[in-house]
């Protein structure tokens, strides 16, 4: 582990939006609501703001459906525990176009910055939830960790290791008022994706 302090939201998220290639990138809510900040792509994947938990499993349905698709999935800590069994659920699975980012913050940031029950601040043993090694325990086939931003940008490109891969990001929280919440993208946005997925038209149900 580095002594440089951790990094921000923005910085890690920045480095994944100039080195996704073609991935399809899913973001959920504080990620989700900075992601839309950046230069929109067609293969974004941002409107499960407020669904803590659920993004992991959509990514992986949408990896085995698209087996030649890298699917990139940015996940709170907070948004992780609301659902620990995804884990064993992608690796039982083992896609290998799949990758998962653990935003590992200690706190729920869209909330008001709330240390999660992870967060060595709320434990009796003083010690936070090790992600990482979660991860290698699950069977992920690579796992990464980084907390500082000169070494996740020199090595973004494990993001396109054969998967399953889980990459663990050091950041620190934003104290928000509590009540910021994410917006989902347009429709056009949406229809976009499953165009650019499924060549064909989406077409939302009146």
């Amino acid at each position: 582990m580095s002594d440089k302090p951790a990094m921000s939201l923005v910085d890690v998220l920045d480095v994944i939006h100039r080195h996704r290639r073609d991935a399809v990138v899913i973001t959920t809510m504080g990620a989700a609501r900075e992601w839309q900040q950046l230069e929109p792509h067609p293969k974004d994947f941002v409107y499960m703001p407020s669904s803590m938990g659920q993004g992991p499993p959509l990514g992986l349905g949408i990896a085995i459906a698209k087996p030649e698709q890298r699917v990139i999935v940015v996940n709170g800590d907070g948004c992780l525990l609301m659902n620990l069994g995804c884990l064993i659920t992608i690796t039982a699975q083992a896609p290998k176009n799949f990758t998962l980012i653990i935003i590992d913050n200690g706190g729920y940031e869209v909330t008001g910055g709330q240390t999660t029950i992870a967060n060595a601040a709320r434990r009796a043993d003083d010690r936070s939830i090790d992600f990482q090694a979660m991860a290698r325990a699950s069977g992920f086939e690579h796992v990464y960790e980084f907390d500082d931003i000169e070494s996740w940008r020199y090595e973004h490109e494990v993001m396109h290791d054969e998967g399953p891969t889980c990459i663990v990001l050091k950041t620190t929280v934003k104290r928000a008022e509590a009540g910021a919440r994410s917006p989902g993208p347009p429709v056009e946005r949406t229809q976009l994706l499953y165009r650019e997925l499924n060549d064909t038209d989406y077409k939302l149900n009146q």
